[in-house]
């Protein structure tokens, strides 16, 4: 197959790349320009699309003796992942980033483009498994074998027509052999440290970068019983399971630490209440994307709304005229915000397979 290799300039798909070419696919290695100012985005172990790190992903592809592009996509990042975080915050939910990167960016688009060149399939070094049908496989997307390291939550808000051109080559490894294999093929970023926090804030200050951009809105934080404990400045400061920085002076009456437990942003109202108060006994989502013929009707599975979040058994209730669905928790989670990602999981012995998901638009305690 003619496929294109994602290459964010880390270890893994550095190997996943080198996967696929002694698979015998013709491979092109393709960077992923997010900024038009590339001294925006964090360095070194901070992001994932830096200067840096489109030299390291370079040089793998120099060694592996294939094609090497950059391709600029920072306009469709800044609309489909800044641009979207900002109004999610705006509008009280809490989004996760770089999910948003794989669906629109990542994925999406990627493949978008590379299919209107003739290209196969997408090669990426996530932590995932994926066995097509034409090698034998049911075409079910399940999670990595290295728990620590499984990325099947953030792929899980991809299309079916996405993972059907998917290739994952690394998912069935654990990361200290991924680096060992960098190592033997004389991989420089055979050491270089994981990639995390958000890209683009480079400071890592969240609440300045959004204060710019959503300006001051007052509001008022309150008690579960709705009275008034201080003013703030926007709510977008805010998230749901807070307990640092609310200032607030005046200690809860059994004092215990308060926590958010709601944000609405269209009155800036937060609420605060005890850690009790942060549980969550059914959850509501959107936007739902169906991976699996079994994200259908009523059902048990798994959910899991973090990326290294806990997972709990459920019972599902899909609506897909509706684009909707419920779930009723069998064990309550705490800390569920609006703008998460609800990723469904049938158990399996052979690998947890992803069901589907869809992002949350409400909750309800125990």
């Amino acid at each position: 197959m003619r496929v294109l290799a994602a290459m964010s300039g880390g270890v893994d798909s550095a190997v996943a790349a080198a996967r696929a070419v002694k698979a015998g696919h013709d491979v092109v290695g393709v960077h992923l320009a997010l900024s038009q100012d590339p001294q925006a985005v964090r360095e070194s172990s901070r992001g994932c699309c830096s200067l840096e790190d489109s030299a390291d992903a370079r040089r793998v592809c120099d060694k592996l003796g294939i094609p090497f592009y950059v391709w600029d996509f920072s306009d469709r990042f800044k609309t489909d992942v800044i641009d979207d975080f900002v109004d999610s915050y705006a509008r009280g939910e809490t989004p996760n980033p770089c999910l948003r990167c794989n669906e629109k960016i990542k994925f999406a688009a990627l493949l978008e483009r590379g299919i209107a060149l003739g290209f196969d399939a997408v090669v990426t070094g996530h932590y995932a498994r994926l066995t097509q049908p034409a090698d034998g496989g049911d075409g079910y997307l399940r999670r990595g074998v290295d728990p620590n390291k499984d990325q099947s939550y953030v792929l899980g808000v991809l299309g079916h027509h996405e993972i059907a051109h998917c290739m994952f080559p690394v998912g069935d490894t654990i990361k200290p052999k991924i680096r060992e294999e960098a190592a033997a093929m004389g991989f420089s970023v055979a050491k270089k440290p994981d990639s995390y926090d958000i890209c683009f804030i480079p400071d890592g200050n969240t609440q300045a970068f959004l204060g710019e951009r959503i300006g001051l809105r007052p509001g008022m934080i309150v008690d579960t019983e709705g009275n008034k404990l201080r003013e703030h400045d926007g709510a977008w400061n805010y998230t749901i399971g807070q307990r640092k920085g609310l200032d607030i002076k005046q200690p809860a009456a059994d004092g215990q630490p308060r926590y958010v437990t709601d944000i609405n942003a269209q009155t800036g109202t937060v609420t605060v209440g005890s850690r009790r108060d942060l549980s969550v006994g059914v959850i509501e989502a959107d936007r739902l994307k169906y991976l699996h013929p079994m994200m259908d009707g009523s059902f048990d599975a798994d959910v899991q709304v973090r990326a290294h979040g806990s997972v709990v058994p459920c019972h599902v209730t899909v609506d897909r005229e509706a684009d909707f669905m419920r779930l009723e928790l069998k064990k309550a989670l705490q800390g569920v915000a609006r703008g998460q990602a609800a990723v469904l999981y049938l158990p399996d012995p052979g690998g947890d397979i992803v069901l589907g998901s869809g992002t949350i638009c409400g909750t309800a305690s125990v």
